[in-house]
């Protein structure tokens, strides 16, 4: 049994169905459990639109446009690996543009459900210290985040 508490915040009703909430639920989970991560954790997800996720990114990236998915963890890769943290932690927080969500699925040619757990599962990757800034850490990335989404049934 896993004590992972996950939360969905959506600030745009319009952009957002009540039963994507579960699935962004089912996602995190699913990437959480493929990654074999044990500890008791919380994580917050936020789905805004393109207005807040870019004012966040200009904020804390120093980049002055809107983007999908923006992920803050509370630990280090380091942390994490050497288990400094509390018994119960926030793992971090997810914030989703459900506008380019719904772009995005449109120009990759596949679903809504999909690119939202797609994003979601990115996001808690990141949480867990990966990146995707070197061509071997995006491949491993990639490969993982398909990976987990085949799992839960969500495939290209």
């Amino acid at each position: 049994m896993n004590t992972w508490e996950i939360y969905v915040e959506i600030e745009d009703p319009a952009w957002f169905a009540p039963e994507d909430a579960a699935l962004l639920k089912r996602a995190a989970s699913a990437a959480l459990a493929a990654e074999r991560f044990c500890a008791a954790c919380e994580i917050y997800i936020t789905v805004a639109d393109d207005r807040a996720i870019r004012e966040m990114n200009r904020q804390f990236r120093d980049k002055d446009c809107a983007t999908d998915v923006l992920s803050f963890p509370m630990y280090t890769p380091d942390e994490l690996a050497r288990g400094a943290y509390p018994e119960h932690m926030i793992l971090g927080d997810i914030v989703i543009s459900a506008e380019t969500a719904e772009e995005q699925a449109v120009r990759y040619g596949h679903g809504r459900e999909r690119e939202l757990a797609f994003l979601t599962v990115h996001g808690v990757l990141h949480l867990l210290g990966y990146d995707h800034e070197k061509p071997d850490d995006e491949t491993l990335m990639e490969r993982r985040q398909e990976d987990i989404l085949h799992s839960i049934g969500l495939t290209r």
